[in-house]
């Protein structure tokens, strides 16, 4: 069968560089094990740690413990144990982002059916997380029994059905005959497909032995996709056709770059174009912003300074992995035509609202139009033109109270190639959308789904994949209180993550939006909750912060003597102090929102 190969342990490898591909590799002669170590629970930590898991993110309950003997007798992987299911799927994310695939373990119902809302945010930001759950006794299918973890009925498949919807494939294994065959299809699917999978294991296999697993699992690799050829050819020849008449093209990146492998190429082309090339706000990170020609963020009326008039006013525009819904476009707000637009999908062309060209791969679409494109740089000659670079905050007078602007200044100071942000949902997805990104550094947040919470356990898990890289964490006290327990995580794994816990007192992105009584939350006494969470287990150091003074010290103690500790510093705004960005975004959000039903 077609097989995983395992992804580079580098940040970001597999899902936001080249194709890793089917190498050849030299014959592997499989070792005999032992029959009593011939078992799935064995087989199925093995395969996790071939294909780059070399952390699995767990809540236990009594249909997993069995399965957990056997993940933690592994010795290429670590189990985390993390505070709740939820924040287990979200760190399994975070993980997929860095490492290029994830995986979670839970137990059945229970705890499958509180990972799912962050499954579901792993589906729809296209990374293959592997959700692993205890399922029954395999002598209760088929039964009319009535189980403890569920709501009262004979029927196991609650949880199935629910994951039929935000997983790729799913793999009920409650017999050992098939269960090699669906273990492996699983988990190649979950990589070939770029999405999660939904694994359910009886509670009591993992430890019996079984002929299928008596031998070492053979190291495989996917077999990589192709273009088909005269579909590629006839879409690049209409493509440079098109573009080659402009006067003034431009190209932007969308988030599906990582999940087509295509971010090299995208890059190349814009070398050899000489068009400026900008991001749309789901795909930051993923393109080199100290590129030459990079311009800045498309976001319609809220983009980067002097960018969305370069791309609005362009005759010609290549969108390489778009996804354009209300946030994106601001409220469907978008001046763009799509007579004048080239968009490429992982794997599908559309030209200027006419022909389509499927099975053609964005890499090698892209890969192939540099060699037919002709170099325009009139669109960037332009940009340079009216460029007026950006203004600086207005100093702060002695002990005046800290401005979100002011913040943002001295985290711009921090990253270097050796950091890594994560923004949560919230106004920091705007104001870290303003950071400029070195070389190197890496950037993550969750657009699409948007759930709020998610930067907690993400955080955990791309800082536990990424172990190169300190992530830098800004986070809303709102989303905070939802997820706040995994910090203990993060402590119990000696992170030394670095957590700005931006204390506005309350929903200031639903404020903007839409305000209520609702939007404003109980405040904590958050250095008192990270004591006491640190409980003096680990390294950990707090600060709280008013003003640029302290804020000075506070993240020179975080760089410096502190290090090597997790450090949170809680910085206190005004609940009205937010970007220009989201009072914008959140006035046209509101009023594609409130639209009125159309007359029937």
């Amino acid at each position: 069968m077609d097989s995983p190969m395992a992804p580079n342990n580098g940040a970001a490898a597999s899902l936001t560089g080249e194709h890793v591909g089917a190498l050849p590799r030299p014959p592997v002669a499989p070792t005999p094990i032992c029959s009593t170590e011939a078992t799935l629970g064995r087989h199925l930590a093995r395969r996790l740690v071939q294909v780059g898991v070399s952390d699995v993110f767990a809540v236990p309950g009594d249909f997993n413990l069995t399965l957990l003997d056997h993940l933690i007798a592994e010795p290429g992987l670590r189990l985390v144990g993390c505070c709740n299911e939820l924040n287990a799927g979200y760190a399994a994310d975070g993980y997929a982002r860095s490492r290029g695939v994830g995986a979670c373990a839970v137990t059945f119902t229970v705890g499958g059916l509180s990972v799912l809302n962050a499954i579901a945010g792993a589906y729809s930001e296209n990374l293959p997380v592997i959700c692993i759950v205890g399922g029954p006794n395999s002598n209760d299918y088929g039964t009319n029994r009535i189980l403890h973890h569920t709501i009262g009925l004979p029927d196991f498949s609650q949880e199935l059905r629910c994951f039929q919807t935000i997983t790729c494939f799913q793999a009920v294994v409650n017999n050992l005959d098939d269960a090699h065959e669906l273990i492996d299809t699983a988990v190649s699917t979950a990589l070939k497909e770029s999405k999660p999978v939904y694994i359910s294991i009886g509670c009591n296999l993992p430890a019996i032995p079984h002929p299928t697993f008596s031998r070492e699992p053979v190291p495989f690799f996917l077999a990589p996709r192709v273009s088909n050829q005269m579909g590629l050819e006839a879409a690049v020849e209409a493509t440079a056709d098109f573009l080659n008449k402009a006067v003034k093209p431009v190209m932007i990146g969308g988030p599906k770059l990582r999940v087509a492998k295509a971010c090299d190429a995208f890059v190349e082309l814009a070398d050899v174009c000489g068009y400026p090339m900008a991001v749309m706000p789901s795909a930051k990170g993923l393109v080199p912003e100290h590129h030459p020609r990079f311009i800045g963020t498309y976001w319609g009326a809220i983009s980067t300074a002097f960018c969305a008039e370069i791309v609005e006013s362009a005759d010609a525009y290549i969108f390489a992995g778009p996804i354009f819904n209300d946030y994106s476009s601001v409220g469907y707000s978008l001046l763009l035509k799509k007579e004048k637009a080239i968009i490429v999908q992982p794997d599908r062309v559309v030209v200027a609202n006419g022909p389509a060209f499927g099975c053609v791969l964005m890499k090698d679409f892209l890969q192939a139009l540099g060699k037919r494109i002709k170099r325009n740089t009139t669109a960037f000659e332009n940009y340079k033109r009216i460029f007026v670079p950006e203004g600086i905050p207005l100093e702060c007078k002695p002990k005046e109270a800290l401005r979100v602007n002011v913040l943002f200044k001295h985290i711009q100071n921090m990253l270097s190639g050796d950091t890594a942000v994560i923004a949560e949902t919230g106004d920091s997805w705007f104001n870290c959308q303003k950071l400029k990104l070195p070389e190197g550094c890496g950037y993550e947040f969750q657009m699409q789904y948007g759930s709020i919470g998610w930067s907690v356990g993400a955080t955990l898990g791309y800082a536990q994949a990424a172990k190169n890289k300190r992530v830098i964490a800004c986070i809303g006290d709102g989303s905070f209180q939802v997820t706040a327990q995994d910090v203990s995580t993060m402590l119990r794994c000696e992170q030394n993550t670095i957590i700005f816990l931006i204390n506005n007192g309350g929903y200031t992105i639903e404020v903007e939006i839409h305000d209520g009584p609702y939007n404003v939350i109980k405040n904590w006494n958050y250095i008192g909750l990270m004591n006491a969470i640190h409980n003096g287990e680990g390294k950990c150091w707090t600060a709280k912060v008013t003003c640029e003074e302290e804020l000075k010290e506070a993240i020179g103690m975080a760089t410096g003597e502190k290090k090597d500790c997790l450090c949170f510093i809680e910085v206190i705004v005004h609940k009205d102090d937010t970007s220009k960005e989201l009072l914008e975004w959140g006035s046209r959000v509101s009023a594609a929102n409130s639209r009125p039903p159309n007359p029937q």
